[in-house]
């Protein structure tokens, strides 16, 4: 099975919560998964906070955005801090949860291989 990377662009809740659950459906089926937080999507790994979908989605019997973080890094999606967002944003690895790794988009790009490419 293909890998998928997915390149978070925003730093938008809702579109972290759409990344994190297509890359988790595609580790649930067995596939390679990673998603690319690219410059103030960075962010996104470091703000612990409710989203604001989350009271819908709790509502609707579905994981709220913190919830879907730790599935899917269970189910082996690999998160990835762009470097110069980092930076941008003031903030250092050890800020951004367990599990999160720094790159930048020349690493990321060489490393592409085969997987599908989905930019949000």
């Amino acid at each position: 099975m293909r890998g998928l990377t997915i390149i978070l662009t925003s730093n938008d809740p809702e579109r972290f919560y759409s990344a994190l659950s297509i890359a988790a459906a595609q580790a649930a089926t067995g596939g390679d998964a990673r998603i690319f937080c690219e410059g103030q999507a960075v962010a996104q790994l470091a703000d612990a906070s409710a989203a604001p979908g989350d009271a819908d989605r709790h509502a609707a019997g579905l994981p709220t955005l913190a919830q879907i973080r730790l599935e899917s890094t269970h189910l082996g999606v690999k998160l990835i801090a762009c470097q110069g967002g980092m930076a941008l944003a003031g903030l250092e690895i050890g800020q951004l949860g367990p599990g999160v790794e720094a790159g930048g988009l020349v690493g990321l790009m060489t490393g592409l291989g085969d997987d599908r490419l989905v930019t949000l």
